[in-house]
């Protein structure tokens, strides 16, 4: 199963707490499951969710900054110069894993195995392929 969200990666933040003690999500985190839930319940209307051991592979393509040079340009367009910066890859994996929970897979805690990638890209986007483990 593959799955595109269009846009910037967004990783996963850390729950914040008031003053008074209470925890909460901040919106950010929230508003991008949200997203990458809807765009598996369109791209995948009648999907039942995968059970058994999992393997996730995510490319997370980040915008190339604007001060680079033609020539890191190229580069990071070729994915031989890859994004070395926050966020961190495993943010980037949490935050996908979580909004998928229950959509795409039963828990989370079937995934086996995860690779994940930071690249550079004129068109930022993630790109999720879930399959089952061998």
């Amino acid at each position: 199963m593959k799955l595109t969200i269009p846009g910037p990666p967004v990783a996963k933040q850390r729950a914040r707490i008031t003053r008074r003690g209470f925890a909460y999500t901040p919106k950010k985190t929230v508003a991008y499951e949200t997203f990458i839930r809807e765009l598996f319940a369109v791209n995948y209307s009648d999907f039942e969710p995968l059970t058994g051991p999992l393997e996730v592979m995510v490319s997370a393509f980040f915008p190339i900054p604007k001060g680079t040079s033609k020539k890191n340009r190229a580069l990071m367009e070729a994915g031989t110069l890859r994004r070395d910066k926050r966020p961190d890859a495993d943010n980037v994996l949490k935050i996908i894993t979580d909004a998928l929970n229950g959509c795409a897979f039963m828990d989370d805690g079937q995934i086996v195995q995860a690779c994940v990638e930071k690249l550079y890209s004129s068109t930022p986007r993630l790109e999720i392929e879930i399959e089952v483990a061998a």
